[in-house]
């Protein structure tokens, strides 16, 4: 009876997102501020565009961030994380990934289409000195950033290539967290790393107790990202594992669950303001101060084959496995000539992969500002042809 009720509960969570416009409108949003910040990183207005987010600010309650550009990248999208978690935890628990039948496929397809990027990128780049640390840059997809373009693709999509995209997505959301958490952590606190694990089985132990009240796992969930911010692992991973803690089933009192009630609470927020202003934020780059001689020429154009063939490469090839071995069904209705623009889109690595950029490079701002050109470049000539793609093919 339970898991009939929360299964209504997770499909109710799906048709009020898709009412409220989903990922669909928030990438066309997201597409929007990352052109505003192309076009003033380019403009007369280019100097007050910078200022605006890397100068200090006059006041900063957390030392730490002082400048609006770290609020963005270490406070806000530690919430955009905690959203992403709470999706995660969902569609496992009682959604499109809660069989090992389900998995097979966005699992094979996302576990491919990270690992050749990576590759691609490790090969063009990889020798060269300083570098090897962008590896994982091309490894992400954003996901509402290649929803946004397949809802501008028409209504020729099968809906099984669209629920294959949001799947992988969230498989490959999973991975990069653990690459940030894993790869990207120079130095460890280990009193607040310790501290953060306690606030952490604290918030597991409420919600096994079924605690349906969203205050106590708000305050601990602030505790545990301070802790984890002054740890040395980046603070975003706080907003995942604060998520897994959050109960999905109905609590004892109310009767319906928090998690949903968490999702549906801060997803437009995540969705249509911070990933925006995050966008808005990292994507300004000066093209004519990327000088593309010399050393650093290798860094774009690895990046942006990383994400354009690496992808493409990685998801067509799992997907051929996944047919050729009977391993999982491709998508009812999907045409190959559709399956290459599935793989095409997911070489759109907008949001993670500039934020993967920061963390590669901390010390570098024009190793970030190479690594952002070839996000750029990668991304749009992806998202270019998976949108030709999908708009002019046929349903098989």
């Amino acid at each position: 009876m339970i898991r009939h009720r929360r299964h209504i509960l997770s499909r109710s969570a799906t048709r009020l997102m898709v009412l409220a416009g989903g990922e669909a409108g928030a990438g066309l949003l997201l597409i929007a501020a990352a052109a505003a910040a192309l076009a003033l990183a380019n403009s007369p207005l280019a100097h007050g565009y910078h200022a605006l987010f890397a100068a200090p600010l006059p006041f900063s309650p957390i030392p730490r961030l002082a400048t609006l550009d770290l609020w963005i990248n270490d406070a806000l999208m530690a919430v955009f994380f905690f959203v992403v978690g709470l999706e995660i935890k969902r569609e496992v628990l009682d959604g499109e990934l809660a069989t090992a039948a389900r998995r097979r496929l966005p699992v094979l397809v996302a576990g491919a289409g990270m690992a050749m990027p990576a590759l691609v990128y490790l090969a063009l780049a990889g020798g060269t000195p300083g570098l090897g640390a962008g590896w994982a840059i091309p490894a992400a997809t954003d996901i509402a950033f290649a929803v946004g373009v397949l809802a501008l693709a028409g209504r020729h999509v099968p809906p099984a290539l669209r629920l294959l995209l949001l799947t992988v997505a969230i498989v490959d959301d999973l991975g990069a967290v653990a690459i940030i958490a894993l790869a990207y952590t120079p130095a460890i606190q280990p009193g607040w790393l310790l501290g953060a694990a306690g606030v952490l089985a604290l918030m597991a132990l409420i919600g096994r107790l079924r605690v349906d009240h969203a205050l106590p796992f708000a305050l601990l969930g602030a505790v545990l990202w301070y802790c984890t911010l002054c740890s040395g692992v980046h603070a975003t991973v706080a907003g995942v594992l604060a998520a897994f803690t959050v109960p999905l089933r109905p609590g004892r009192w109310r009767g319906d669950s928090l998690l949903l009630r968490f999702e549906h609470g801060l997803a437009p927020w995540s969705a249509y303001l911070i990933v925006p202003l995050f966008g808005l934020a990292n994507a300004g780059v000066a093209l004519s101060a990327t000088g593309m001689a010399g050393p650093l020429s290798s860094l774009p154009l690895a990046v942006g084959a990383g994400l354009f063939l690496g992808k493409q490469a990685g998801v067509l090839g799992a997907l051929a496995l996944a047919r050729a071995t009977g391993l999982a069904a491709l998508p009812a209705g999907a045409s190959w000539l559709q399956l290459w623009g599935l793989a095409a889109l997911c070489g759109i690595g907008f949001t993670m992969s500039l934020f993967i950029a920061t963390l590669a490079f901390p010390a570098a701002p024009a190793l970030v500002e190479q690594a952002r050109l070839g996000i750029l470049g990668g991304s749009a000539l992806s998202a270019l042809l998976g949108y030709g793609l999908l708009r002019f093919s046929r349903p098989r």
